[in-house]
């Protein structure tokens, strides 16, 4: 066939699979397939995104892309970063159970969900009776396709039947085969030293599913009336099971041989040979067999070459081959039915017209599936695909920054303090309370001025009364996490947790608008505040130092705060020394959650001890960190939670947490104030509309009605839950930036901004 220029709009595409070297039937057709894009489309650029079981074992060509290690989840999120930066305009995914990595090959949803590009996924194994996670992987591969692709009508109607998959999603396309001219096999067999023998052939990896027994168990009657046959095993054992157990398997069948006395009739080519010389060994076969021994089997490119080189097949009735065998092009026996495989072959070995017949028929059938058919076909469907994908509107957005609102706030609270989570805006009583919540709803009622003062002073002490509970004078630390029914979970919460909660003491003992609430706050402050000096996490160490510095403000000189904010702050400075590289200018070689807070606490210790190196390394960090939380567009973009944990690595954008903005407004109002710099007042504006639809998805994560958010931005879009951190990171943001508005910095912008 000749060269066709690819569909005007559809330039470049992404193809995931295993691919050669790695020796496999899946790779082999990854790389056919491949080819006949490049030969057929030579102008499309195809990236190869190859899967890697054995990650440095293969050299893969330079048509690799990239190869992806299959257990190493943050490898598909890279993976998925690296296509959505190459431009490529549509996914194609070829999926076989066991090639990737996770429960039921779960990891390859992490990176089809962060690409915004459509997906169209070949189904190489399609289950009748899938476990409860491969049917839960599947049918979440199923909503992100575009297309799925089967290679048998009966694909298509398991999909139906199992999963309800919609008919029109589903496109049949044959197995692609490589074109050949048809050859008698008397040409070809000498060069294999077959000259004066009936050859019957069965090529693929050696594993106990492919039925070899019963086609060794038929070759004694064969023999009998044709003593020349030869029944050849091509294929090397597979990788997984000479793993296990080395040749043993190899070594049964050939001992099977020797005890039926067909030793000199069975050849076995312990080989993984290239396409080319499987082709030549097809040629020069009389017959191909399939005795597998699975009925659900819906592909077998071993038995589509084999009709391609128009060889008569004789095959268990297994998918694949009862639809290409259908209407006469090959024949079908039972399962395991040793003796009808030995009385068709002796049909078909003493009847040269009726063989000769068949194996006309079956190589027109294989001219219909050449590899520039299935390419073109593929093509047809990733072209409508993307011309249908949905564009992304632009949509005019309020940005003017939100009045305070405690009402999800209350929602999610009752007499006992703030639950943590819910689902969507119900309160979920299943994980009960913890004090890092409650440790903010606190904070909260102090900041917001929009409320009824009879409320706060109710919620207030609630609030209170919970962080008051959590003290644990045994162990000198507070619990953390506690049950609906009002039982703690542990005796001391993490280090995190502690920070946060002096740091709510601090603030209240500081803002409280009743001097009743600040008198407990300094009273418990003051009961616990040294366990500070315990906190290793530089994070928790953080939140003491902001605890401190707002102690300083009710007593100044406080002695026990003066030494947290200052010994802290210094090893912030050494931590900073030790991380430091030219393109890393930050306190750890990884990045986490909050961490703006860690700029934030230098930048007040600061300005409250007058350390101008404080100071200055704060301002310094919290540049840096807004430098990576910060889109090509100039939006702001937290730095998302699979970024957790990796070494000096560029963050990922998802998932997006609401916490994060709400410490980066923060942090840049604390560097407005030391400095006067009208730019931290455009970063912290900048932060705080991330809430309002000024993000990677164009997406309110506010809502506005009722004062809730949405619990984070994910690959999909919003994260419609609505926890207690949600719902408090944007309360305290609106009251940073209304705060921050009353000192007259012009923030709330009553205009409508385009995004």
């Amino acid at each position: 066939m000749d060269r066709t220029v690819a569909p005007e709009s559809l330039d470049r595409i992404a193809l995931i699979g295993n691919f050669l070297p790695r020796k496999c039937g899946l790779a082999t057709f990854t790389t056919d397939t491949y080819n006949a894009l490049r030969d057929r489309y030579p102008d499309l650029q195809v990236d190869v995104y190859a899967m890697d079981d054995r990650p440095g074992a293969y050299a893969y060509p330079p048509a690799v892309t990239h190869a992806i290690p299959q257990d190493d989840r943050i490898a598909y999120l890279d993976a998925a970063r690296r296509i959505e930066a190459s431009g490529a305009q549509a996914v194609w995914v070829q999926h076989e159970y066991g090639i990737y990595g996770g429960s039921a090959g779960e990891h390859l949803l992490a990176l089809l969900d962060r690409v915004n590009v459509p997906v169209l996924v070949t189904l190489h194994t399609i289950l009748e009776h899938p476990n409860a996670e491969e049917r839960r992987v599947l049918e979440a591969l199923l909503r992100r396709a575009a297309k799925v692709i089967v290679m048998a009508e009966k694909g298509r109607e398991i999909l139906m039947r199992v999963h309800g998959t919609n008919s029109r999603q589903i496109a049949m396309i044959p197995h692609g085969v490589p074109d050949r001219p048809f050859v008698a096999p008397a040409a070809m067999k000498p060069a294999f030293g077959w000259a004066e023998r009936d050859v019957i052939l069965t090529f693929g990896l050696l594993a106990p599913n492919k039925g070899i027994e019963t086609m060794i168990e038929a070759m004694p009657a064969v023999v009998a009336r044709h003593p020349n046959a030869l029944y050849v095993v091509l294929g090397a054992t597979h990788p997984h099971l000479v793993a296990h157990e080395g040749e043993a398997y190899r070594d049964r069948l050939k001992a099977q041989a020797a005890d039926l006395g067909v030793a000199d009739n069975v050849a076995f080519v312990d080989a993984f040979v290239e396409q080319h010389e499987l082709l030549d060994y097809l040629q020069a076969a009389d017959l191909y067999v399939t005795p597998y021994s699975n009925p659900a089997q819906i592909t077998s490119g071993t038995l589509s070459y084999a009709v391609a080189m128009g060889k008569v097949v004789v095959s268990t009735p297994y998918v694949h081959a009862t639809e290409i065998l259908a209407d006469d092009h090959g024949i079908l026996v039972d399962f395991g039915d040793a003796a009808a495989f030995a009385r068709e072959i002796d049909d078909l070995l003493s009847n040269d017209a009726r063989r000769i017949d068949l194996a006309a028929r079956a190589y027109a059938r294989g001219r219909t599936m050449l590899w520039p058919c299935l390419v073109e076909s593929a093509l047809k469907e990733v072209t409508a695909a993307f011309a249908a994908r949905p564009r992304r509107m632009k949509i005019d957005m309020d940005l003017t920054a939100l009045t305070p609102d405690f009402a999800a706030v209350e929602r999610m609270s009752d007499a006992t303090g703030m639950l943590q989570h819910s689902i969507y805006s119900v309160p979920d009583r299943r994980h009960g309370y913890c004090i890092d919540d409650n440790a903010r709803a606190l904070i909260l009622m102090s900041q917001i001025d929009e409320i009824d003062e009879i409320a706060r002073d109710k919620w207030m002490t609630i609030y209170a009364a919970f962080v008051q509970y959590a003290w644990n004078p045994d162990r000198r630390r507070f619990r953390n996490f506690m049950n609906f029914d009002r039982t703690w979970c542990e005796d001391e919460g993490s280090e995190d947790s502690n920070g946060r909660t002096l740091w709510a003491l601090a603030i209240t003992a500081r803002d409280a608008r009743s001097r009743k609430h600040r008198d407990w706050a300094l009273s418990l402050y003051e009961q616990t505040a040294s366990i500070a000096l315990d906190l290793g996490s530089p994070r928790a160490r953080a939140f003491a130092m902001l605890a401190a510095v707002a102690m300083l403000e009710v007593v100044p000189g406080h002695a026990l705060s003066t030494e947290i904010a200052t010994r802290f702050g210094d090893e912030l400075v050494t931590l900073l020394d030790t991380a430091r590289r030219p393109e890393w200018r930050w306190f750890e070689i990884v990045l986490a959650y909050d961490n703006a807070r860690l700029p934030e606490a230098m930048i007040r210790a600061g300005a409250a001890l007058g350390r101008e190196d404080f100071l200055d390394v704060g301002l310094d960090t919290l540049d840096w960190i807004v430098g990576r939380q910060t889109s090509p567009e100039g939006r702001f973009r937290a730095v998302g939670t699979e970024s957790f944990g990796r070494p000096y690595a560029e963050p990922l954008p998802f998932d997006q947490q609401p916490l994060e903005a709400q410490a980066t407004v923060e942090a840049c109002v604390a560097a407005f104030h030391a400095t006067g710099d009208r730019r931290w007042r455009d970063e912290a504006l900048k932060a705080y509309h991330w809430y309002l639809g000024a993000n990677d998805l164009d997406l309110p994560l506010a809502t506005v009605a009722d004062g809730g958010c949405f619990d984070g931005l994910m690959p999909t879009g919003l994260n419609r839950n609505q926890g207690a951190e949600s719902i408090l990171a944007l309360q305290l943001a609106s009251c940073a930036i209304s705060a921050l508005s009353k000192r007259g910095a012009s923030v709330a912008d009553p205009r409508r901004a385009v995004a």
